[in-house]
């Protein structure tokens, strides 16, 4: 089932970076589109998303209230639709580590709570955003993530003979995204000092026009049970520093507790069941059903070299400054001038 104009779509956590990004794309490409759902929780953001996205000029537009922690609101809301891109998530690091039975409660029970609204009705094709955190993490926001993996991939092994397919799409940091690195050294940059947590951090590299054209990928062509990796480039956090202010100073503060010095997406253990399908990866289920059904399709693909890790710090493309600053302009500020 491809997404077309007589699609119906929800979003959960719609109100945010990726959900605005995502609702202007699809609005573009499918101007006629039947109904677009934005679910979230908090009526002020909804409220301000109604000044840009006019109910007036998109009436095929939902904003509907409810929390992901509630199931009946859920099923409710999932009534007649399609397609459902799950993007509401707690987030911070350090939150997660203080308040861990709320990420739990968000990111793990509001997942399930996703999963059976979803196959009990008619949605078609699920994809959840998902995070580099939840590759082998170190924190417990990381590791709700990859519960909340482990929940949609297995969740395929249930839906019996209806048509639905649940898939997973994981990236790293998404450039400019709200509480990310490069925002946070714009302002520093202004007081003439950015810290630097480690001299040695690098991190992958994704724009938001790019993480949404990967869901809308994902949904066009998941099988159902993959978690899928884009082929993105890192960047050192020094490069960083010196594109954002190089005429300013710097200071090594340390890394935070729960933060990795590089960001890793694909381990070495999955690579046993890790395919290059070209622009992405995709990491199935290791019990080989689902590469079967691939062969069967004659899906192109290559698997990835046994011992295979997919890491920032030994990416095979890293970003220049010059690149850097050029990023900045085109997906972050458009009047940026380095300090």
């Amino acid at each position: 089932m491809k997404l077309n104009s007589d699609s119906s779509i929800l979003i959960t956590g719609g109100t945010g970076s990726f959900g605005k990004a995502f609702v202007s794309k699809v609005l573009n490409l499918y101007p006629n589109i039947k109904r677009l759902v934005i679910f979230s929780r908090d009526e002020l953001k909804q409220w301000e998303m109604q000044q840009v996205f006019s109910p007036d000029k998109y009436p095929q537009l939902r904003f509907f209230l409810g929390d992901i922690r509630d199931y009946n609101r859920l099923q409710r809301a999932l009534k007649g639709i399609d397609f459902v891109i799950h993007a509401a998530a707690l987030k911070q690091v350090p939150a997660a580590e203080y308040n861990p039975t709320e990420f739990i409660m968000t990111n793990i029970i509001g997942s399930q709570n996703i999963i059976h609204a979803c196959l009990n009705s008619n949605v078609k094709r699920v994809i959840a955003l998902s995070t580099d955190k939840a590759a082998a993490p170190i924190n417990l926001y990381g590791a709700t993530k990859l519960c909340s993996d482990k929940l949609f991939v297995a969740a395929n092994n249930v839906v019996g003979d209806s048509d639905i397919r649940l898939s997973i799409v994981r990236y790293g940091n998404v450039m400019g995204s709200r509480g990310s690195v490069i925002p946070f050294f714009l302002e520093k940059a202004k007081a003439g000092l950015l810290p630097i947590t480690d001299e040695d951090m690098t991190r992958f590299n994704i724009s938001l026009n790019e993480g949404v054209d990967m869901v809308l990928w994902s949904l066009d062509n998941c099988l159902g049970g993959e978690l899928f990796v884009p082929k993105i480039p890192s960047y050192k956090i020094l490069d960083l520093a010196e594109a954002i202010g190089p005429n300013c100073r710097t200071q090594i503060v340390g890394i935070r507790p729960g933060e990795k010095i590089h960001e890793e997406m694909i381990t070495k253990s999955d690579s046993f069941s890790t395919l290059d399908l070209g622009k992405y990866y995709a990491i199935l289920p290791s019990d080989c059903k689902l590469l079967n059904i691939y062969k069967d399709l004659n899906r192109e693909f290559e698997p990835v070299p046994k011992g295979f890790s997919y890491n920032s710090g030994t990416n095979s493309s890293f970003l220049t400054v010059d690149e850097i600053r050029d990023l900045i302009v085109e997906n972050v500020d458009n009047n940026f001038v380095p300090i």
